[in-house]
């Protein structure tokens, strides 16, 4: 019999949508195990906070917060691009997909990616799709993505 103390995984690990108050809870730490990313002031956050909840269900940050620590160790992000094709349909595209580097192993990337791709689904979208490298290639694939075409990218910065 488990202790009242402690609690289940599930229990621990709230998968929820990004909250203004998630910029002290490690936000942006996470963010940078990922890639180039500049600290922020609170202020700036709040602002890209309060700019992308204009996007309201068109653009979804998912994160996984330890309760136990008050920590965000896992996210990603979903946004929604409204198409003329396929009878004016919905693409979902999924991004900035990261487990802390403390978490990694406990299938916290599989739930974010799962509530991301299942919020897309239930906006309507015909499809999902994500660029990776080639190391990720295999957890997407467990995560029910399958390889198609190449992807082509231009910087100007």
């Amino acid at each position: 019999m488990k202790s009242n103390t402690s609690c289940s995984d599930e229990e621990r690990y709230k998968v929820r949508k990004l909250e203004i108050t998630d910029n002290n809870k490690g936000f942006m730490e996470l963010l940078q195990q990922l890639t180039v990313c500049d600290s922020i002031s609170n202020d700036e956050f709040k602002k890209r906070f309060e700019e992308l909840k204009l996007y309201g269900d068109d653009h979804v940050i998912c994160v996984i917060e330890d309760v136990t620590s008050s920590k965000i160790v896992a996210t990603g992000s979903v946004f929604i691009e409204k198409k003329f094709i396929r009878s004016c349909g919905n693409v979902g595209h999924i991004e900035d997909v990261v487990v802390d580097s403390s978490a990694r192993g406990m299938q916290l990337g599989k739930k974010v990616v799962g509530f991301l791709a299942d919020h897309a689904r239930l906006r309507g979208c015909y499809k999902v799709i994500l660029d990776c490298s080639p190391d990720n290639k295999a957890f997407y694939e467990k995560c029910g993505f399958k390889e198609k075409e190449i992807q082509m990218v231009k910087y100007f910065i």
